[in-house]
């Protein structure tokens, strides 16, 4: 299922992992293995964040995907189902077809 995993670095955290090179090689080792579909860095609330997009095949997947932020930026992480526009009709089409 595609998902939308976001990544939200306190502040200290990101300015530190920046001073002592390791901000880059723990997003980019995170893209190298799981290869998400989109990813966007972006600032939210005052806090460097960003949304990968990607596809979790099972509920297991979950602690590979967020312990990297975790354990090495005390980030908070956020997974949320998302669609591209097919997806979206084709559940609205079976909304339509259920009602």
């Amino acid at each position: 299922m595609r998902m939308m995993l976001k990544v939200t670095i306190p502040v200290d955290t990101g300015n530190a992992a920046i001073a002592d090179g390791s901000l880059a090689p723990t997003m980019m080792k995170f893209v190298e293995k799981m290869q998400p579909e989109a990813t966007y860095f972006i600032v939210e609330d005052g806090m460097r964040t960003v949304l990968f997009f990607l596809d979790m095949q099972d509920a297991s997947d979950l602690p590979s995907l967020a312990e990297p932020f975790f354990l090495g930026l005390e980030a908070g992480v956020t997974v949320t189902p998302a669609m591209d526009p097919a997806d979206m009709q084709a559940g609205v089409e079976k909304a339509m077809a259920a009602s």
